[in-house]
C-alpha cells in the first residue's frame, strides 16, 4: 500500500538525500541497480545494489507516480530553440556535396 505525503526516512543508515537520490535515479533513468550503485561510488556514497533495491521497492512506488505527475502532457508548451531548415545552410557554413557537381567533372 503506498502511503500519501512524503516518505519517512527514519531508522535509515543513509540520509533522506541519499536514499532520495538513488531512488530517483533508477525511476527516472534507464539504470540496473548496480549502474545506480556505481553513480553513488563515484559520490562517494558506499551502498550496495540490493540496499538500492530494497529503497526502490520501499520508496519507489511514490517517487514514479510524482514523475508521472510531472510528465509532460499534450496540452503543454513546447518551445524550440531555433534550428535552421534542413534546405537553408547556416551562415558561413560550408555545404559538402556527397557527389561531385556535373560541372566539376569536365
Amino acid at each position: 500500500m503506498v502511503e500519501s505525503g512524503s516518505p519517512s526516512y527514519r531508522g535509515f543508515r543513509f540520509p533522506a538525500e541519499i536514499i532520495s537520490h538513488a531512488v530517483w535515479l533508477y525511476h527516472r533513468f534507464p539504470l540496473l541497480f548496480r549502474e545506480v550503485e556505481e553513480l553513488l561510488l563515484a559520490r562517494g556514497v558506499i551502498v550496495s545494489h540490493e540496499t538500492i533495491r530494497q529503497w526502490c521497492e520501499r520508496f519507489g512506488p511514490q517517487y514514479a507516480a510524482a514523475l508521472r505527475r510531472r510528465r509532460p502532457q499534450a496540452g503543454d508548451k513546447w518551445h524550440l530553440d531555433a534550428a535552421p531548415r534542413p534546405d537553408q545552410p547556416t551562415r558561413g557554413a560550408v555545404t559538402a556535396h556527397p557527389f561531385p557537381r556535373p560541372q566539376e567533372l569536365a
